[in-house]
Formats: structure tokens, sequence, C-alpha cells
């Protein structure tokens, strides 16, 4: 059956009755139902199929989370290896570590993509490497090490995540040099939006094809996720990037700019583990987890229940004079005495004793709910005299300058963060920044000096 035709078949499916459907699968025999549940071109979004003609280089996956991207992609690379035999790909993750368990071993990635159809590759986890039997073979790299892309050659490259590469111009620019086996060295890139120079420069590349996705548009995943989904970020700035593949540009006038988050991203530390440079990662000493200092900083909602504000909650470290944002804890919906219990929970995950919060809506209630379960932390109680963007304004610079870091990705802070306008003024996702403000209060406290001039007042 062609394509077209397979289409056509496919819309009459989904406008049958139940019964129909239950007739026309009885009918099936049991090889016939896993070749049609293995059917990619059956099944897929228009968007995920390959774009037709030759007149383009790279093909652009713009899309939601959920929409389906991995399986398009390994759909993508198992076709053009199968096709040409001693093909060389490139499979670029953000990691070494994401490329294995998600364009690899995920569950819509190669090696399942490989069984679906009922063929046999080999993988060599050791070497990052897969073999197909006609002899081509992939490789694994990472966009937050752009020297491993330096010198290999590839027929084609698959990459996953590009927005959340460490390293993603020099990684990119290296992979393209190495673009050149074969008669017509190809790349898909997979990615949910985030406005980033590069991503700017390849929807406006006259060699570039983009397509587009909405995590709605995946027919596999529940209706009731898609409906939450929807009913949690819809019309909202990180809604329309992170569901609708919406590729946004920065507020105008905003105290973080995308490219001042990107560039102040570090590695993820965990409660558990400390990164070291040379050896791998450590045990974290008891007392502050192998920081100078940690603050479990809070913005207490003013009511209680649904349509309230969240309960931001988010912890921060120092060490050497630099300020490290560590967790997102925030909730939304809970009693006091449910937020509180959060925030008694963040901080024993990081071991340490001090909370601040501020006084000015529940910070009394986080104070008294956190002594009567006697938990031995200490809370401080700070006043806001100014504006959230204008306490923000001073941890803002602290960013830009370099001072002051997100160990690992934290979307909803993030946008909340690019919705701040300097001078006064909001324009990111919900009715009011909790989580930046619950940073700023824990990074304010963790950047007090003697000399300093305090920026916070104790009731």
């Amino acid at each position: 059956m062609s394509l077209q035709g397979a289409r056509r078949f496919f819309g009459w499916l989904r406008g049958a009755t139940t019964e129909t459907i239950r007739s026309f699968l009885s009918m099936l025999t049991l090889a016939e139902a896993l070749v049609l549940d293995a059917w990619f071109e059956f099944w897929a979004h228009a968007s995920q199929l390959a774009p037709s003609g030759k007149g383009w280089r790279t093909w652009l996956m713009l899309a939601g989370r959920g929409f389906g991207k991995t399986r398009a992609g390994a759909e993508w690379v198992e076709r053009l290896a199968n096709a040409r035999p001693g093909a060389r790909i490139a499979l670029v993750g953000a990691t070494i570590a994401d490329a294995r368990s998600i364009m690899v071993e995920g569950t819509s990635g190669l090696l399942k993509v490989a069984a679906l159809n009922g063929r046999a590759i080999q993988w060599e986890p050791s070497l990052g490497r897969l073999r197909w039997p006609n002899g081509s073979e992939a490789q694994l790299f990472s966009g937050d090490n752009a020297d491993g892309l330096r010198g290999p050659e590839h027929d084609f490259a698959w990459c996953d995540e590009l927005a959340k590469w460490r390293e993603a111009e020099a990684s990119w620019d290296n992979l393209q040099f190495g673009l050149r086996r074969g008669p017509r060295p190809r790349a898909l890139v997979t990615t949910t939006p985030r406005p980033i120079p590069l991503l700017k420069l390849m929807t406006e590349d006259g060699l570039t094809i983009t397509t587009r996705g909405r995590t709605s548009d995946n027919i596999n995943l529940d209706e009731k996720v898609i409906d939450m989904l929807t009913a949690t970020y819809g019309g909202t700035r990180i809604g329309a990037q992170e569901l609708d593949g919406v590729l946004l540009e920065d507020v105008e006038g905003a105290l973080w700019t995308r490219e001042m988050i990107e560039r102040a991203r570090v590695e993820t530390v965990t409660p558990l583990t400390l990164p070291s440079l040379r050896d791998g990662p450590l045990p974290l000493p008891q007392g502050e987890r192998g920081f100078d200092r940690i603050v479990v900083g809070v913005d207490p909602p003013a009511g209680v229940g649904e349509g309230v504000d969240a309960c931001g909650i988010v912890v921060a470290g120092s060490r050497g004079g630099a300020l490290y944002v560590l967790e997102d804890a925030t909730v939304r919906g809970l009693s006091p005495e449910g937020w509180a219990s959060r925030v008694a929970a963040a901080a024993a995950r990081w071991n340490t004793g001090l909370v601040v919060a501020e006084a000015n809506n529940g910070g009394a209630m986080v104070e008294s709910v956190l002594k009567a379960a006697d938990l031995g932390l200490r809370v401080r109680l700070v006043h806001a005299s100014l504006g959230k963007c204008a306490r923000a304004e001073p941890i803002a610079l602290k960013f830009e300058s370099g001072k002051a870091f997100f160990a690992g990705e934290f979307p909803e802070l993030e946008a909340e963060l690019g919705g701040m306008i300097a001078g006064g003024g909001y324009d990111g996702p919900g009715r009011s920044p909790d989580r930046a403000d619950a940073m700023v209060w824990a990074m304010t406290v963790l950047g007090e000096t003697r000399s300093g001039v305090p920026r916070v007042t104790r009731l």
C-alpha cells in the first residue's frame, strides 16, 4: 500500500465505529497486527515524516514535549542505516548519558525501533556505538563536548534536544565540518524550542526545512494527561514553548534573557553527590553538602486551595563567592501545613537548617508550622518593602556578571525569570513569579556580607 493510500485508510479507521474497528482487527493475523503496529508511516503525524525533495540539508523538528520527536528520529536513522550500507551516523545528545538512555535505549529509541521492524542491531555501550548487519555504524556524541565532534566524518546526523546542549554553537559547527561523507549529507534536529541564537539562525537558513508539532498531536498520549497539561500551562509562555513547540522571543526588557540563562547553566548537583572534575562524583560531606551555605527560600501563597498562587520553594547554595540554584521544590494547592512540610523536606534533603520566608503573606505560618514540628530549623522572616522585580534586579546582575548559576535545568523557574521586566512588570506564566521570588530571597540572604548593604529587613 502506498503512503497516500495508507493515509486514506487511517482516516477511515479513525472515523469508524468501535464495532467496525474491532471487526477489522479480528480479521488480522497476529503477524499482520504486529506489522501494522510497527508501521510508523501509517500512524505518524505528518510533521514526524522526513521532508520530500532534495533541497534541504537540515531537518529541524520543533515540537512540544511528548510529540514523538524521539520515535521520529529513531525511525529516520533506522531507515537510512539500512538503505545505505556502510553509512556513518552521528547521534548527538545533550550529554552522552542522554544519548544512550533516550536515543538508543529509550522506549522510542533505536533498539526498540529496530526490534519493532524485526531487525537486530549490535549495541556496544562501552564504545557508544551501534552496528547494523550491512556495515552501517552510529556513534554517540554529546553537545557538552564540542571537541568530540572535531574530526569524524559522517553521512548523517541525528541531534536530539539541541536547545539543551551546553556547547551548542561549537558542537553544531564541528558537526557541520564533519558532515561531508557520501553524496547527500543531512542532519535531523529534534528539540523542544528555546530562544537560543543557534535555533533562530537555523530557522532562517535556506537549507533548513522546519516542521512543528504540539504535545496534543500525539495520538498515543492519554487524553487526560493532555487535558491536565493544557489546563495547567495553556495560554502561558511556557505552555507555548513546551507544549505547542513555539520558538519564543525574549520579553522586551527582561531581567533574564534566554542567552543569559543558558550561559549561567552548570552541571546538576543532587543532594547525594558533588561533582568532581577529575575523579567523578564523590559523596557529599555532612554539614552543608559541600557548599559554604545552603538556604531554602520560600514565597508563601496568600490563601489556601485552588486558584491561589503557588508556594515558591527554591533551594540555593553558595560556594567560593558564587551562588547556585540547586532545586525548585515549588508546590501548589496545598494547605499551610502541607507546603510547610515540603519546605522542611527540602531542607532535610540538602541538610540545611536555614529557611528564609517572606513575612508579608504567610511567612509567620511557615515559622509556626516548622517550629511546631520541632525540626530544628531556623526560620528567618524577611519583609518585602520593594516589588518582586526590584528585588530581583541585584540578583539578575549576579547572573549577568558570572557570579550566579543554575545547577541544572529548571524550566518553570526559568520561564518566570524570563518574564520579569526591569523597572517593574511581569510577562511570564501565572499571575505572579512565585518561584522566582523564592529564589531571589534565598540568593539575597546568601549574598549578604558583613560590609555589604543589607537587602532584606528582619521583622
